[in-house]
């Protein structure tokens, strides 16, 4: 099969490797049907990330069941199924409590950006539709398996309120589907803070009310004069900075929340400001799975359309162009068909 290999900074190939098997009796191996580009994949790419030997590289996916260990029962070959990037057996005690992408048997996947994908912890972490959908809601149903997962978590943990106004700090893929988000989770103002127009129209589109296009210190004092100078009721940091950290711990109101789904990176934080700030701090790897069904009934009904976070289609021997394009901010999200 085809797959990409990441070799190291600004370098991805894609290459011939070895097709993946059944190893465990609780796998299963799908064919992809669509497969993407994460902005979490840009970190290494940027040298911004430690890495080791060459690796495959990807984690999110959506395609067709090929074959099932012994012990996988919930889905069989031929159905057409959406994944978490964190698989989960679904049925450990941290599983119970919502938390799937902290299962004791969890995996992250690694090896999405691929013809065929091996998912270990299948039972718990594939989910089939009905019936094959229409090629035009793949796209959609590709971004539940990590960045509109993520969004939705990033609203559940800011704690997002019907009638609240929100914040979302970051305008990419993530931050857009915050977007989509908080208005689901009813959201009456979303503030997005965003500086390039080809992303400010799919958030005012999802549902933004404002933009903010300044950064730092200008940018909370705007969001202070865009709430009557006390903050935002929820701020979700889908970036993973320290700017974007301190951006939404400081333009939240006391006793609001923010929700951090953006993989921190260098980020500092003073433990006695947030402890006056009366701020509420949560976050961690998206709880995918949790949401899936829900998720694919949105979709497939055509309430939300995160797809539209993809504006570059590319086939998947051109994944390193992918890579350059998010990179260089010509795309936002990089859709690859095997």
């Amino acid at each position: 099969m085809r797959g990409a290999v990441f070799y190291g900074p600004g370098d991805v190939r894609c290459e011939t490797l070895d097709d993946p098997k059944i190893l465990e009796p609780t796998d299963a191996v799908i064919k992809t049907a669509v497969t993407c580009i994460c902005g979490s994949d840009l970190w290494r790419w940027r040298d911004l990330e430690p890495f080791g030997a060459a690796q495959p590289v990807g984690h999110e996916y959506v395609g067709f069941v090929e074959e099932v260990g012994s012990e996988v029962t919930a889905v069989r070959p031929g159905q057409f199924v959406v994944g978490s990037f964190a698989t989960s057996d679904n049925t450990c005690a941290t599983c119970r409590y919502g938390y799937t992408s902290h299962c004791v048997h969890r995996e992250f996947m690694s090896t999405c950006q691929a013809d065929y994908i091996r998912i270990p912890n299948a039972q718990g972490t594939l989910v089939a539709t009905e019936e094959v959908p229409d090629q035009a809601f793949w796209p959609g149903l590709l971004a539940l398996s990590d960045v509109m997962g993520t969004g939705w978590w990033a609203a559940e943990a800011a704690q997002v309120r019907p009638g609240s106004t929100t914040v979302v700090v970051g305008d990419g893929a993530v931050g857009l589907c915050g977007v989509i988000a908080a208005k689901e989770w009813g959201a009456e103002r979303i503030i997005v803070m965003s500086r390039h127009e080809t992303r400010q129209k799919p958030a005012l589109e999802f549902g933004a009310t404002d933009l903010v296009t300044e950064r730092g210190d200008e940018g909370i004092a705007r969001v202070l004069e865009l709430t009557g100078g006390i903050g935002a009721d929820a701020v979700l940091e889908c970036v993973g900075t320290n700017q974007a950290m301190q951006q939404a711990l400081r333009s939240t109101r006391p006793g609001g929340s923010v929700g951090i789904v953006g993989v921190p990176h260098e980020v500092e934080l003073d433990g006695l400001e947030l402890f006056h700030s009366h701020v509420g701090l949560r976050g961690g790897p998206a709880p995918v799975r949790r949401y899936l069904p829900e998720l694919m009934n949105l979709v497939l009904s055509g309430r939300i359309e995160p797809g539209k976070v993809f504006d570059q289609t590319l086939p998947l021997e051109e994944v390193a162009e992918g890579y350059r394009a998010m990179d260089e901010r010509r795309a936002i999200k990089t859709l690859l068909k095997p």
